[in-house]
């Protein structure tokens, strides 16, 4: 099940700086359904946890957060849960199902591999000019 075709159009604000998320394909939700593993949270919060445990380097947008959110969902991967709050206010967290915390160690398993190869890559000096 892919889910990163739909995150090519959006994009991520890195130090003042606009990417394509693209360049970050499927890192959203791998970090939504990583943040849901630890228990429920509101969506909100999701997006404040990624910034500040990215060292405030990674931080997605309403409107890129709450689709992929809704996503997430809609594929089962994640579930929401309605409150009341002792006020009567109601409230919306969001928490990891079973095949969302199956997809989660598949991802993860996934990003472990992928990021290797990209630093395999980028600590790698030819020992001969081979840019020709």
């Amino acid at each position: 099940m892919d889910i990163t075709g739909y995150y090519s159009q959006t994009t991520l604000s890195i130090n003042c700086l606009r990417i394509g998320i693209m360049n970050l394909k499927g890192s959203l939700p791998l970090l939504i359904l990583h943040i849901l593993s630890f228990g429920p949270n509101h969506g909100y919060q999701i997006g404040k946890l990624i910034y500040q445990w990215s060292g405030n380097k990674l931080e997605f947008r309403e409107g890129t957060l709450y689709p992929a959110l809704h996503q997430l969902e809609d594929q089962g991967m994640i579930a929401l849960m309605q409150e009341k709050t002792t006020s009567g206010r109601r409230t919306r967290r969001y928490r990891l199902t079973d095949l969302g915390q199956e997809q989660l160690e598949l991802n993860l398993e996934e990003w472990e591999a992928f990021s290797q190869a990209v630093n395999n890559v980028l600590n790698t000096i030819p020992e001969n000019d081979h840019h020709t």
